[in-house]
């Protein structure tokens, strides 16, 4: 915490003025504060050079303030000793009453001030971070909305199944990380032999991505790739499969049969749905591992009816509406 000129002058007039005894100076006004009882003693201890008495209470102050300087509570004590002085009620501890008024209405103005000022700069600080979130929902809109026309006209083109599908993955490359999402571009492991197309991060957990953008349905036999790279990752891992015409009725059937359920299925109307800003992409993601995990549904369609789900742990009810409608 700064320090103000203001508030350090308070402060030496406090230490100097409230009370006329030494004992009762840093009994209940620097003890009080914080000021460290060491720094008191040793420097109560000194002389002065000249007349080779013990240092009065006005010699003492700028050096107790002195010495606390570099120390990190610094600050923080200084105000506390001003605030002291504010609220001081023991004027029959004080060599003068009049002054120690002085004082205390001078504390009161200053903190009057340091408050307002830091009134000031809160707001300023919540107004400099209102602009920055609404810059950043800005440009994540914007991105959004390219990668719809990307999406769109992608769903015009007639390349072929590989190459729609290398666009689809950094499409959803692209849209996790406008969410701030972590994600990963496609990498090889296991000294080369095995290609993952990509992966992202979230909750703590790592999801394996594989896309496809083909005429026909994904059928089972497509899925087995990806569950065998799930098997063989950590113990944290789990895949997104994005088919953007569906699959076969089997697929979800032959997956919730799987005792290692770990794979959530996104049609390409979710993907649309969530790229025009019907829904929001954690929400939905969030959603659907839970709808895995509690229900050992795979799939769960961006348009599915409001679920309610209560949850009772560690004293909270979870029970708030995501902007899918589905309660979390």
């Amino acid at each position: 915490m700064s320090v103000g000129i203001d508030e350090k002058r308070v402060a030496i007039e406090a230490i100097a003025t409230l009370a006329h005894l030494k004992s009762n100076m840093a009994k209940f006004v620097l003890f009080p504060a914080g000021v460290p009882r060491e720094i008191y003693k040793t420097l109560s201890r000194q002389r002065d050079d000249l007349s080779g008495r013990t240092l009065t209470k006005r010699q003492l102050a700028p050096l107790i303030l002195a010495n606390m300087e570099t120390s990190p509570d610094y600050g923080d004590i200084v105000r506390n000793i001003v605030k002291v002085a504010a609220s001081w009620e023991k004027f029959e501890l004080s060599h003068d009453e009049y002054e120690a008024r002085a004082v205390k209405a001078k504390a009161q103005d200053v903190l009057k001030g340091v408050q307002q000022f830091e009134a000031e700069q809160t707001e300023r600080r919540e107004a400099e971070k209102r602009e920055k979130e609404r810059e950043r929902d800005l440009a994540k809109s914007r991105e959004i909305g390219l990668l719809l026309e990307m999406f769109d006209s992608l769903a015009l083109q007639d390349d072929n199944a590989q190459t729609r599908g290398y666009h689809l993955e950094d499409l959803l490359n692209r849209l996790f990380a406008a969410f701030e999402i972590p994600v990963y571009e496609s990498f090889t492991r296991n000294d080369g032999a095995e290609q993952i197309d990509g992966a992202f991060q979230m909750e703590g957990w790592y999801y394996l991505t594989e896309c496809r953008w083909r005429r026909h349905h994904s059928d089972t036999s497509e899925l087995d790739s990806l569950l065998g790279k799930i098997s063989r990752s950590g113990r944290q891992a789990m895949g997104l499969f994005l088919s953007i015409n569906g699959w076969s009725l089997n697929v979800p059937n032959i997956l919730k049969q799987n005792p290692n359920k770990a794979i959530i299925l996104m049609h390409g109307y979710d993907l649309r749905a969530i790229l025009s800003e019907k829904i929001e992409l954690r929400d939905y993601m969030l959603s659907a591992v839970r709808n895995l995990n509690l229900k050992a549904e795979p799939y769960l369609a961006a348009s599915s009816p409001s679920e309610k789900l209560r949850c009772y742990g560690a004293g909270v009810m979870m029970g708030e509406t995501s902007s899918m409608g589905i309660r979390r």
